[in-house]
């Protein structure tokens, strides 16, 4: 893997650094940029056990977000969903304006983004291989 550059439409150049250890440094501006966490379910998870649930967490997670479009409601209710808090101890998304979006999942230089650390003038990309 060797060093990348990325120009996005305003012109802003990002630079991404393959470090020793498999991970990408991210540079550039970011000045105007967004971010996202990512979602902490563990208030909303134990309030749906002490009433009875017994669906494992990962199936709750997304149980929890069904909307029923005739009912105009979460097929859950609405009281699980404001237990669903952001955990803003770590990054999950970070979107400079005019791009890259880069958030956890992706793949990006040959490598799957697991994690967003910021770092002194930019970010972290911490990576692993691609399963095959």
């Amino acid at each position: 893997m060797e060093k990348e550059t990325y120009k996005n439409r305003y012109g802003d150049i990002y630079t991404f650094t393959p470090t020793s250890d498999g991970n990408i440094l991210w540079e550039g501006s970011f000045s105007y940029t967004r971010f996202a966490w990512p979602n902490d379910y563990t208030d909303a998870y134990n309030a749906y056990l002490e009433q009875g649930g017994t669906m494992p967490l990962n199936e709750f997670k997304k149980k929890v977000h069904e909307w029923d479009e005739e009912k105009k409601e979460y097929v859950m209710g609405r009281e699980l969903i404001k237990l669903i808090k952001s955990n803003t101890s770590k990054l999950d998304m970070v979107d400079p304006s005019g791009g890259p979006y880069i958030g956890t999942g992706m793949e990006w230089m040959g490598r799957i983004v697991v994690g967003i650390e910021p770092q002194e003038g930019g970010y972290l990309l911490v990576t692993k291989d691609i399963e095959k």
